[in-house]
């Protein structure tokens, strides 16, 4: 057979640590249908406007082109690993890869919402199936060794594809149409497709988990998953608990979750292996991935929603000021991959942390001016930070466990980084909301303590407008109260990055305390 050896650090024995060829070009191929997976959700967020346009739908109607996705996606991603063993890596990953590719034309042909919705909602479902299985293959087929090479490729491809999403998006939408955000999935999703069912031999089926497949568990997880998921999406438009539709949501949510974790607790054979959560190291790692989905979904939101608001930025222009932080995470790549090799895991994921606050703390002191070259050397620390956080994070999570867990506890891995990126986006939303009316409180006191100047600037403003008596007063009063919710507007942005600097600045204390990972178990790579 032939064979193809990755560079390993000095002293590897390289006779163990021969790798197959067929198996690393089958890893490739995997990682690509994992990027394009991860890619369509911030692809087609950048450009819902485009898609609304084209299908006449209404503002309430578009944003369940997102949320349907990613409720869908949300359920599949800890039910992957079942399925993943009941049909093994190759049958599942092939079967998934070509429901992507074929629910992406279905989406580019929709004539209504409706089904647009509906085929969200499938090409979800399925290209979350294709995510965890790329984190269970590298720690399965790659050995210890490999991992300086192997973590920081999907460590890469976890974080570029979310954080390049605007960019390609709004590049699509302007130069061709929208019908090519889900199009440009085609090709690589028949090449993935081919390549896996031709290339992939990790593993052999275990038939005999269809046979006792819990339905039960499945009903709980999806109720519980895709409850949460809706509440977190939609609760700050729906203004919470004053919603039916989300206290509804919230009563099956718990029903769901309470089923959902009786079923996993007491099965011998769950959908979801809860107890890798046994493990210490893929514990904390589990956190970390959740903190680093609020910091890698809520800034790739933050940045487009203020360029678009304040700035009045259109999608390609959003696209092109936040490729910086793709560029800085690409080029950070190999050397994070160097500094795992070398480096305490903990050292690395206090550098990458340290760098992500700092990055949020300089935005912290946003304005109204700031521009492409105000926020460069935030995203270059934000780019270079998740690099430096994620290859370690995967390494302490799911580096020690044995093989026969990596599966089901991928998919929980990956899960949390999901609804780290949905808890994130909603707290986000609240809290611009609320800390935008306190700024605009405030700023309605200080006019009222200092009315001598407010008159003048209402005067000011009056001339601008001609001799048009009241009516000068009225429009002159409406241009003032704009320009205050603005400035509110931008104070509350100032909060929230404000608020993700003392997430992230938690975690470095909190990386203190964690204990040295110990070597993975023997067996763990190279092949089962």
């Amino acid at each position: 057979m032939a064979t193809a050896t990755l560079n390993a650090p000095a002293g590897a024995p390289p006779a163990s640590d021969a790798i197959p060829l067929r198996r690393i070009f089958a890893f490739i191929a995997m990682v690509f249908g994992m990027f394009m997976a991860i890619l369509d959700i911030q692809i087609v967020s950048a450009s819902l406007a485009e898609i609304q346009a084209g299908l006449s739908a209404s503002s309430d109607e578009i944003a369940w082109v997102q949320t349907a996705y990613l409720i869908a996606e949300v359920i599949m991603i800890p039910l992957s690993g079942y399925l993943s063993r009941a049909l093994s890596t190759r049958v599942f990953f092939s079967i998934a890869a070509a429901g992507f590719t074929i629910s992406s034309v279905l989406c580019a042909q929709a004539s209504s919402i409706n089904e647009m919705i509906l085929w969200r909602a499938v090409q979800g479902f399925i290209g979350g199936g294709m995510i965890p299985g790329v984190f269970a293959a590298a720690f399965t087929i790659f050995p210890p060794s490999k991992r300086p090479i192997v973590s920081p490729i999907i460590g890469l491809v976890a974080t570029l594809a979310p954080t390049i999403g605007p960019t390609v998006g709004g590049y699509l939408s302007h130069a061709f149409s929208w019908h090519w955000l889900f199009l440009v999935n085609v090709v690589p999703g028949i090449a993935v497709t081919i390549a896996a069912w031709t290339l992939i031999d990790f593993d052999k089926p275990d038939r005999g988990l269809l046979k006792r497949f819990d339905w039960l568990g499945l009903a709980g997880m999806a109720a519980f998953l895709g409850s949460l998921e809706y509440v977190l999406e939609e609760g700050t438009r729906l203004d919470w608990f004053e919603s039916h539709e989300i206290v509804f949501f919230s009563v099956v949510m718990v029903f769901g979750a309470v089923l959902f974790f009786w079923r996993a607790l007491t099965r011998d054979d769950p959908l979801v292996d809860l107890y890798a959560f046994r493990n210490r190291n893929f514990a904390f790692g589990s956190l970390f991935s959740f903190c680093m989905g609020i910091g890698l979904y809520g800034l790739t939101y933050l940045y487009p929603v203020y360029l678009g608001r304040i700035r009045g930025y259109d999608a390609l222009m959003i696209g092109e000021t936040m490729f910086v932080t793709g560029l800085a995470m690409f080029l950070t790549a190999p050397i994070a991959g160097r500094l795992s090799a070398k480096l305490d895991p903990r050292i690395m994921m206090i550098i990458g942390f340290s760098a992500f606050a700092l990055g949020t703390w300089i935005v912290s002191h946003i304005t109204a001016d700031w521009d492409f070259y105000e926020l460069l050397l935030p995203q270059i620390l934000r780019g270079c930070g998740l690099m430096l956080c994620m290859v370690p994070i995967n390494n302490v999570a799911l580096g020690t466990l044995p093989p026969q867990q990596l599966k089901n506890a991928s998919g929980l891995y990956n899960l949390t980084r999901n609804l780290g990126g949905a808890v994130g986006l909603a707290v986000i939303n609240t809290m611009l909301n609320t800390r935008t009316d306190v700024h605009i409180t405030r700023l309605h006191e200080w006019v009222a303590a200092g009315r001598q100047v407010a008159e003048e600037a209402l005067a000011n403003t009056a001339q601008r407008f001609g001799d048009f008596g009241d009516a000068a007063n009225t429009m002159a009063l409406a241009l003032l109260n704009q320009r205050a919710h603005k400035q509110a507007l931008i104070m509350a942005f100032g909060d929230v990055f404000l608020g993700l600097t003392a997430i992230f600045a938690c975690l470095v204390v909190l990386s203190l305390f964690l204990s040295k990972p110990k070597p993975a178990p023997t067996g763990a790579g190279g092949g089962h």
